[in-house]
């Protein structure tokens, strides 16, 4: 039975000194004094109750017993490490897994970008793709299912237990299909849709949130006939005249011939902060290093 006195410290110490052969150049390569290396040596004998070494003037010459030892430690510390990597890949830290969350509007142009950047980067980098709600990703980050997520921040949004990038702004605005007679001349009134239907995300998702505030301050509750889980369902709808929506300026461009996106009058600050988020105390970890100088680059660019 092993006593307290027997550290994986020392054993350490002793492959150490089995590898350089002398007191010199073991505490030379460990940064210890020969004092301290002698000593742990010796601690070791005796936590072990027996010799492990013969002195021959200043040389101790390595026993038999030094030599299974060696050989059976040198497999344990190998396996600890091994534990050590499996765990802390496990919980999705120092692996070349990377799990990033992202807004489903995301991936019509900022995530292809972005997966893109951080593959040339890192080019063993095994991106895995989550796409949800705020509220979900926020929950995941939380709980470290996820390593980063892009996001849209309400303004001001502080808090401690994050980090944020900005990578843009975005403006919400009147989604209509593509053939209809409102114009874009001017900046539409949204109270003079109170009569009409509307169709929405589901709570939880930023755009639903900024939706409603746009509501709120047109001063009437909207007439939602249908509420869908992600972007392109709500835009689908639009298109086919279920229900006008909000929604923001970023997916304009790739669906122009389904939808057209108009000014609302008042509603200018009604705005999302694409941000792409992780932990606070993780934010050292080389994969989220990474993701966070790819942001940065996609963010000068814009």
């Amino acid at each position: 039975m092993l006593d307290d006195t027997f550290t994986l410290k020392k054993l350490e110490i002793f492959l150490a000194f089995m590898k350089a052969g002398t007191l010199a150049d073991t505490a030379e390569n460990l940064g210890m004094s020969t004092v301290s290396v002698h000593r742990a040596i010796h601690s070791l004998e005796e936590s072990l109750k027996c010799s492990l070494f013969r002195q021959e003037g200043r040389l101790l010459v390595p026993l038999p017993s030094a030599l299974v030892l060696e050989e059976r430690v040198q497999s344990i510390v190998a396996s600890l490490d091994d534990a050590v990597k499996v765990t802390r890949e496990t919980a999705g830290i120092y692996s070349n897994k990377f799990k990033l969350g992202a807004l489903y509007s995301l991936t019509l142009n900022t995530v292809p970008r972005l997966i893109a950047g951080m593959k040339l980067r890192k080019g063993d980098l095994n991106i895995e793709l989550t796409l949800d709600s705020n509220e979900v990703l926020f929950r995941k980050l939380k709980s470290v299912e996820l390593d980063a997520a892009l996001v849209a921040l309400e303004s001001g949004f502080r808090d401690d237990d994050f980090t944020c990038l900005p990578l843009f702004n975005d403006e919400v605005l009147l989604a209509v299909p593509a053939d209809s007679d409102l114009s874009d001349a001017e900046p539409l009134d949204l109270s003079e849709f109170r009569e009409q239907t509307f169709v929405t995300l589901k709570k939880g998702f930023a755009t639903s949130r900024d939706s409603y505030r746009a509501f709120e301050r047109a001063g009437f509750e909207p007439n939602v006939v249908m509420e869908v889980s992600d972007i392109f369902s709500l835009i689908s709808m639009v298109s086919a005249g279920v229900g006008y929506a909000l929604l923001p300026r970023r997916v304009e461009a790739v669906f122009e011939n389904k939808i057209r996106l108009l000014p609302l009058k008042g509603m200018e600050d009604i705005r999302q902060s694409i941000s792409m988020v992780c932990l606070a105390n993780r934010e050292r970890d080389p994969r989220i290093l990474s993701c966070i100088a790819e942001c940065r680059a996609y963010s000068r660019e814009l």
